[in-house]
């Protein structure tokens, strides 16, 4: 009973960690910030990004836009946005290997702190579980 008790907390605890699929983290000005993602070839990839409006009555000044590159580790470009306050990207992986999001944020004076969030899924996390439909629903 007890080894039963602890595996269905393992599991829970893994499902619950494997939930979270996004990233949140901060960029001091004049700075860049790289995440890079280990990618199989011919593999879906799916991001989206958006910076975090430090006050939501207001329009995000310019001073909080990125410029955010997506590159493979071949230095193939997938993704390339300047000066914006969100975007998307999709492709199919040509290489095996790394890719990586860079994102930048502006000199500005005085120093200042942007907040980006940023999901990226790969693979079979492409894919949107939550509106498939499921057995007992279909007609």
């Amino acid at each position: 009973m007890i080894l039963r008790s602890v595996l269905v907390l393992v599991l829970l605890v893994g499902v619950l960690f494997r939930a979270s699929q996004s990233l949140r983290f901060d960029l001091q000005s004049g700075q860049t910030k790289c995440i890079a993602e280990d990618i199989k070839s011919n593999s879906m990839t799916v991001g989206k990004y958006h910076v975090v409006k430090p006050n939501e009555d207001h329009p995000l000044p310019d001073s909080h836009k990125l410029t955010v590159r997506v590159t493979s580790s071949y230095g193939n470009n997938f993704h390339s946005a300047e000066k914006v306050e969100n975007g998307q990207f999709a492709f199919t992986a040509t290489e095996q290997g790394d890719y990586m999001a860079c994102f930048w944020a502006p000199e500005h004076s005085p120093p200042i702190t942007v907040t980006v969030d940023f999901d990226w899924r790969t693979g079979v996390h492409t894919k949107d579980w939550t509106n498939v439909a499921k057995k007992g629903q279909v007609d």
